[in-house]
């Protein structure tokens, strides 16, 4: 595998904690993954180094990799300091990096030269998202004829089609592409270079991270440009519904929770909710506890859904519930949340930025989690929420659609709240209607119960993604 993010080395989002969770979970299938990342400033693992070439157009750029092991699976990290030892993993808030193309090539290159001095030929060569786009393409032109690389079966996964990696078409000499891959059969797009096309045309496999994603991506409302790209590639495109790491997130023996609880001790969940109402800095009273508490861990971005929120102060306000916020993205949002914790300081708390052992406690202390997203590929969080006992209440889209099944009171079926439009008056009714539920507590206790038993882990996804690579090894390169 081939990525730029993978949980505990590097992480900005969902990537890392798919290409963390996927290799370990493919090992217990028996089979033997190595992963190749950037070595980014503060990863320290990796005891042995040794040199790499890499040719980057006329340039020879001297690069080191590192081995270390993650469980059962080995990665290689690629050490080009100049490229990698920043900041950030792909810019700062005010945009991408300028040479990101240069620094993604790179991996590419670095990944397939340290392959093919592995002396053995790998079975299937699986790249993940835009920054990776270049693995097929330069398997399928300038290593076609390789007797280690030559001709391997290639899948390509797309976890976020809004990420493209475009740039300008001078980065094609810049980088020594081959001719083949410039066509607009190809990385060619409206006379620029897209990375992530480059995968999706010369791969003989697409994935992405949820079935109703894999149709979502081949319309204009949420194809981001490429619905004729992917709908072109209709046939060779699955959706594989992403798992979750049940060692990582486990309530039972989460480390970062202040007591245990299962679905057989869901009683003791309690003990989270009042831990985190302390840590978010609000006062645990009776009347809090008592109090349904909404947790929101995300990014701060209108695809998250905070430009709905954002037009919901007063009425987020006067809802007899708490909110708790963790998260970072745009200036206008993080405003946002900071002025209606002023205007409400017992009732809303908001962090600003990152912290793992603060999103375990949301997901193990709150009542609800929200997430109104105007499009969600996968999504893990209300995933964790099922399995922390925390209901989610999340917009129809994406693995959003294919993992929360809607709250029926006729039945008591359901594990969620859910609903399809994309406005703030559908957004709040629904949150109403799941905050009325609370008060029933026998109907709350059903679904947190069927969220807490639905199978989100690993290994099925892990045996899906199998059938796929066999059907890589099978198949023929597209582009």
């Amino acid at each position: 595998m081939v990525a730029s993010e993978m949980h505990p080395f590097a992480k900005t989002g969902g990537l890392a904690d798919v290409v963390g969770a996927l290799p370990r979970a493919l090992a217990t299938l028996g089979h033997t993954v190595d992963v190749v990342l950037p070595r980014y400033r503060g990863v320290a693992a990796g005891e042995t180094a040794s040199p790499l070439a890499v040719r980057l157009g006329a340039v020879m750029v001297e690069t080191m990799t590192s081995e270390v092991a993650d469980g059962p699976t080995r990665v290689i990290l690629v050490d080009h300091p100049p490229s990698f030892d920043r900041e950030f993993l792909y810019g700062p808030s005010s945009g991408d990096y300028e040479d990101n193309a240069a620094r993604f090539a790179l991996l590419a290159r670095a990944a397939l030269a340290w392959a093919a001095r592995q002396g053995q030929r790998y079975d299937v060569v699986h790249g993940h998202d835009w920054q990776a786009g270049l693995v097929p393409v330069l398997l399928a032109t300038e290593h076609a004829d390789d007797v280690q690389l030559g001709h391997l079966p290639t899948v390509f996964t797309i976890h976020n089609l809004a990420y493209q990696g475009i740039f300008d078409a001078s980065w094609a000499e810049r980088l020594g592409l081959h001719p083949r891959a410039l066509g607009t059969d190809a990385m060619e797009y409206w006379g620029r270079l897209s990375f992530l096309k480059g995968g999706i045309a010369f791969s003989r496999v697409i994935t992405t991270v949820s079935p109703r994603y894999a149709a979502e991506i081949q319309t204009p409302e949420f194809g981001f440009g490429f619905e004729g790209v992917l709908t072109g590639r209709a046939d060779d495109l699955v959706g594989i519904l992403n798992g979750i790491d049940y060692d990582q997130w486990n309530p039972a023996v989460d480390p970062y929770l202040p007591k245990p609880f299962d679905a057989a001790r869901l009683d003791d969940k309690a003990a989270s909710k009042r831990a985190l109402l302390v840590a978010a800095g609000l006062s645990p009273t009776q009347d809090a506890l008592a109090r349904p508490l909404v947790g929101i861990v995300s990014r701060l971005v209108a695809q998250k859904g905070f430009d709905l929120l954002a037009t919901l102060g007063d009425d987020l306000g006067a809802l007899d519930a708490t909110f708790v916020v963790l998260g970072r993205g745009e200036a206008a949002f993080e405003t946002f949340w900071r002025d209606l914790a002023a205007a409400h300081p017992d009732r809303v708390a908001v962090r600003i930025g990152f912290d793992e052992g603060l999103a375990h406690l949301i997901e193990g202390g709150a009542d609800i989690f929200l997430m109104p997203s105007r499009f969600e590929p996968c999504g893990l969080n209300q995933m964790y929420s099922l399995r922390y006992g925390t209901v989610p209440v999340v917009r129809a889209t994406g693995g959003l659609y294919d993992t929360v099944e809607p709250y029926n009171p006729a039945t008591g079926s359901g594990n969620g709240f859910v609903f399809e439009d994309y406005t703030a008056e559908a957004l709040v009714r629904t949150l109403r209607h799941a905050l009325r539920i609370y008060r029933e507590s026998s109907a709350w206790r059903r679904l947190q119960l069927a969220g807490m038993t639905r199978d989100c882990s690993w290994e099925a996804s892990a045996r899906e993604y199998v059938r796929v690579y066999e059907r890589a090894a099978g198949g023929r390169t597209g582009a």
